[in-house]
């Protein structure tokens, strides 16, 4: 595949020399062939580039897709907004350069030649005779080889004894350990007895000391306790602890039963009381406003006849609150109350109403 041409800055382009030219870089001539080999790992390069693009814009989070009706916009969110325009605004420029002349590769530099060619011929037995010359090689190998023999052989035996040494050493130390264990452990039997005797010794003192603080103390408070207690039994009892339940519940229960009682028939006596002067006040008033009015004259002439009074007119007034109706006119006309009727007939409706209360009392 052809790259298209990209047009760039002549400045930073490879192909123009500028300055020295000894640093001059030579491009070697493109082969018309190119090779197989480069164009696989070129596509396999690209491949990878492609699977690993791929993989990061799968990786990154990315926005979910607008429901159907509306779109997704590009928003600012930095701290200094810029202006987004629909269309970037593109400059076209061009710049063309001429193209390179094909050239053939430069040949490798070869040194010239300087000094002259020099050979020699050798002939056969001329240097040196195999059989005398190899003479002191084997010996020296086979002094070696059986000097190597030798110093295995010793070093195998000094291995042995240095293991059998290790092996008595061995076994004359597993010894002294064990027996130093036992040492140690019949010393920290010994320690432990020790101490096992020695709290047991603390011990025994302590509960000896308790003891006899116990005993003191006890001999102590008996005799400070002699005296207080009867003293503390007297004072409880004036402090009222030590009571006589009946006394208690009387207090307690009868008493306040009996005052509740007994206000509650107070309050009925007075509110009888408060009603009996109630009502006489309104027959007084009701019989003050009969009397107040003058007779006409032609019944003013008239005998005063004697008034007949009746024992059946208070009872009835007592009882059913007749005494508050007012008399006839003809009865009024005809008998004049006098004032001695009045008080009688007053005197008589408090001893019914006080008659009355005591009864309600009574009942209650």
């Amino acid at each position: 595949e052809k790259e298209p041409v990209r047009y760039a800055n002549l400045m930073y382009d490879r192909r123009v020399v500028r300055g020295n030219t000894y640093a001059l870089q030579v491009i070697p001539m493109v082969c018309t062939q190119p090779n197989p080999l480069e164009i696989q790992k070129e596509r396999e390069a690209r491949k990878r580039a492609l699977a690993r693009k791929r993989a990061k814009e799968q990786m990154q989070c990315r926005t979910p897709e607008p429901v159907e009706g509306r779109e997704h916009i590009h928003v600012q969110t930095e701290l200094y907004l810029e202006e987004i325009s629909e269309r970037i605004i593109e400059v076209d420029m061009e710049c063309q350069t001429d193209a390179f002349l094909d050239r053939p590769p430069t040949p490798l530099f070869t040194p010239a030649k300087t000094g002259k060619d020099v050979a020699t011929q050798i002939e056969e037995g001329e240097l040196f005779d195999f059989d005398i010359e190899v003479k002191p090689i084997l010996e020296v190998l086979i002094g070696k080889t059986v000097e190597q023999a030798l110093l295995e052989v010793m070093e195998e035996e000094e291995l042995a004894q240095l293991w059998a040494h290790q092996r008595a050493y061995a076994e004359l130390r597993n010894a002294e350990l064990a027996e130093v264990q036992r040492l140690e452990e019949q010393d920290r039997r010994y320690r432990e007895e020790k101490e096992r005797r020695k709290l047991q010794h603390m011990q025994m003192l302590q509960k000896q000391k308790e003891t006899t603080e116990k005993i003191a103390a006890r001999a102590f408070a008996q005799r400070y306790l002699a005296d207080l207690i009867p003293s503390v039994f007297n004072n409880l009892r004036e402090s009222g602890f030590f009571y006589d339940p009946i006394e208690r519940d009387i207090e307690t229960e009868f008493f306040p039963w009996l005052m509740t009682e007994v206000e509650e028939t107070l309050e009925r006596k007075v509110l009888g009381r408060t009603m009996l002067d109630s009502l006489i006040r309104t027959v007084v008033e009701k019989r003050l406003d009969a009397f107040s009015h003058k007779p006409p004259s032609n019944q003013t002439k008239a005998p005063a006849e004697e008034p007949e009074p009746t024992v059946a007119a208070p009872q009835v007034a007592s009882e059913t609150g007749a005494a508050d109706q007012p008399v006839t006119e003809k009865e009024e006309t005809d008998q004049p109350v006098t004032e001695e009727q009045l008080s009688r007939h007053i005197s008589f409706l408090s001893e019914e109403s006080d008659q009355a209360g005591t009864e309600d009392f009574e009942i209650e």
